[in-house]
């Protein structure tokens, strides 16, 4: 059964990702890269929610396994992240490498902070 619940998140956080991507992309005329982003965020703010309301009762273990690892799991990419980072410093982009590690780190980690301490004020 828990494998099941991974797949069915997986199912729906990869074609969420693809489809956000390319979305938020065509919109930015931009070598940064701004889909990897946003999904990268958007992905760490919903695992910083869902932990801190697995962590407060709010939620069970089954949700984690559907939304943290299935569709988080999908939807977050680090892979991404590292390709599209190293391209941008191939192709001499270096600034915006850097920028793109540092602001990533940088927002993902806010991001889930962020996401904990709304599922505590919500649930603690």
């Amino acid at each position: 059964m828990n494998w099941l619940l991974v797949v069915l998140g997986a199912a729906v956080g990869a074609p969420l990702r693809y489809l956000t991507d390319r979305a938020v992309q065509s919109r930015h005329d931009s070598v940064f890269p701004w889909g990897t982003f946003a999904v990268n965020v958007a992905g760490s703010l919903v695992l910083g929610l869902l932990t801190g309301a697995v962590a407060a009762g709010a939620a069970s273990s089954h949700v984690q396994l559907l939304v943290g690892t299935g569709l988080c799991g999908a939807l977050t990419t680090y892979s991404t992240f590292s390709y599209e980072t190293l391209r941008l410093a191939e192709d001499g982009a270096r600034f915006h490498a850097v920028a793109n590690v540092a602001a990533s780190v940088a927002a993902g980690l806010g991001a889930v902070f962020t996401g904990v301490a709304l599922a505590e004020a919500v649930w603690v």
